[in-house]
């Protein structure tokens, strides 16, 4: 089992938006980590609380992943944090070793881990 973390930023609290978003972070977690969407146990999301337009985890279902647990909370405020965010914590069955995840941040995400080289080439 592996869990890779993953988060993005949105313009608007938008439902567009925030479905877009959701949709390309899930995705390219997905594609960049080899995984097979009937693979994942479960998915938690976090947003700010910026956000309300709707809950991240319709991305998922419209992408396809029903079987798996989905859980949608508001990410803990933290004063100066970053603004419209939505984290991601999947957990899904694999062969890979946990030291070879690519946890994915894009847009103004990139900053919480700047640690990471998470350039998709």
């Amino acid at each position: 089992m592996i869990a890779v973390r993953g988060a993005t930023t949105v313009k608007a609290n938008t439902k567009e938006d925030i479905l877009e978003a959701t949709n390309e972070l899930i995705e390219m977690i997905i594609k960049e980590n080899n995984m097979d969407m009937n693979d994942i146990i479960s998915i938690t999301f976090t947003a700010t609380k910026d956000l309300d337009a709707v809950y991240p985890a319709v991305a998922a279902r419209n992408l396809g992943i029903t079987t798996a647990g989905l859980l949608c909370m508001q990410e803990m405020y933290v004063e100066k944090s970053l603004k419209k965010c939505i984290r991601v914590l999947i957990h899904a069955s694999s062969d890979r070793m946990q030291k070879n995840v690519i946890h994915i941040y894009l847009n103004e995400a990139v900053r919480l881990r700047p640690d990471l080289d998470t350039s998709i080439q």
